[in-house]
């Protein structure tokens, strides 16, 4: 048993129902910042050349990626599908914007959204690691219902 079925199965066994529950509503969430950030494109895209120097054509790239990790991702985490790959896609983004756009000068400021990327960051690696829960929508227990038939 290597080491990434050891966590698939520490993740299975330890996953109280009420963890499904904080994993829809950062799914949700997710979906929000998504479409919020898809609205306001301009900001986003306001956000990125202040630290990073790239291509105009890199901007628009990460930009999207940005709008399409969070609705996707959100959506597969409420689902409980592929939630692992959900998070995995949506870890560099948080990264990102802990280390780049929240780690301004605005750190003590009263709104400061650093904490709540922090806290969403820490979400997504337990995710990570502990998986979808038993409230998700499981393609194996589909494969052995079409098996049986």
């Amino acid at each position: 048993m290597n080491i990434l079925q050891r966590f698939e199965h520490w993740g299975d066994s330890h996953h109280p129902k009420w963890l499904d529950i904080i994993r829809i509503l950062l799914g949700i969430f997710l979906c929000y910042k998504g479409v919020d950030f898809l609205r306001n494109m301009g900001t986003l895209m306001g956000l990125m050349p202040v630290k990073v120097e790239f291509d105009s054509l890199m901007y628009i790239i990460l930009g999207h990626y940005v709008v399409f990790a969070h609705i996707v991702g959100g959506l597969l985490m409420i689902i409980g599908l592929f939630t692992r790959f959900a998070c995995l896609i949506q870890i560099p983004v948080l990264l990102a914007a802990v280390i780049f756009v929240n780690t301004g000068g605005e750190i003590m400021r009263p709104y400061s959204e650093l904490l709540l990327s922090i806290l969403v960051l820490f979400l997504l690696i337990y995710f990570l690691i502990a998986g979808n829960g038993p409230w998700s929508y499981k393609l194996a227990d589909e494969e052995k219902k079409t098996n049986r038939i």
